[in-house]
């Protein structure tokens, strides 16, 4: 077994633990071996914070090829497993993309719905649990137990959707069904939200927490007693670091 295929396999672990697992959002070599080393199991990398750090900007702006020379760089620089944002898949198929992913050392991915290289177009359903459901065939296929974490924006997506909670519930089941090991749906904002999406599905449901002010629905201990297993900080921990280095640093500045 490879050292990458050993850390997707104690990934998977992690998620099938009934643990709540807390995966810091990094986008350097530095972000990632300041939260490795502060004790955290495994790390996510965010597509926003990482475009931030190399003058791009989120939306499959960056060139993936770019976007994977930071992920290997990460990778190389931690021993614990790391999972890749990797937007809607940057056009590729979900061979090419699973095949560049774990060749650059990431063993999970963030699959969002949003295409963003096609005028943020928003995938239906079953094409999204389908694309999803090709990574996972590509993974199975090559002995990896590689970690998909289906996104879903639906939430956000009130001019589309009569019901965005209603969607974000059908979607996250069909993201289950077709392979995902955790699901995501992004910017539920109340416990009740927060519950019926736990409800809805066996794999751990992943929300977005501020490392300071945690989530609306409560910090930490609250999220746990929900039933939430996977807490992310999106780009959240480093607009956090910005606005404090920003203060320190204007004191500087001579009046």
């Amino acid at each position: 077994m490879s050292l990458y295929q050993a850390r997707a396999q104690l990934l998977a672990k992690q998620h099938e633990s009934g643990d709540l697992l807390v995966m810091p959002t990094v986008w350097d070599t530095f972000s990632a071996s300041l939260a490795a080393d502060a004790g955290f199991a495994s790390l996510t990398i965010g597509s926003h914070p990482v475009a931030d750090s190399i003058g791009s900007a989120d939306g499959e702006n960056m060139e993936f090829s770019d976007y994977l020379a930071v992920v290997q760089r990460i990778t190389s620089a931690v021993e614990v497993p790391v999972s890749a944002d990797v937007e809607s898949g940057y056009g590729l198929s979900p061979q090419e993309l699973f095949e560049r992913v774990f060749a650059a050392g990431a063993v999970g991915v963030n699959i969002e719905d949003v295409v963003h290289k096609e005028g943020r177009r928003v995938r239906d359903r079953q094409e999204h649990a389908d694309y999803i459901h090709g990574v996972r065939e590509a993974a199975d296929a090559a002995g990896v137990d590689f970690v998909i974490n289906g996104r879903t924006d639906t939430m956000k997506l009130t001019d589309h959707f009569a019901d965005p909670l209603a969607e974000t519930i059908a979607r996250i089941k069909l993201l289950e069904e077709a392979g995902a090991r955790s699901v995501y749906p992004v910017a539920l904002s109340t416990s009740d939200q927060v519950q019926q999406a736990v409800q809805a599905v066996t794999v751990p449901v992943n929300v977005t927490a501020h490392p300071v002010t945690a989530h609306p629905a409560g910090d930490l201990s609250a999220l746990r007693e929900l039933g939430v297993r996977r807490v992310s900080f999106g780009p959240l921990w480093q607009k956090w670091l910005a606005e404090v280095s920003t203060q320190q640093l204007a004191a500087w500045q001579q009046k």
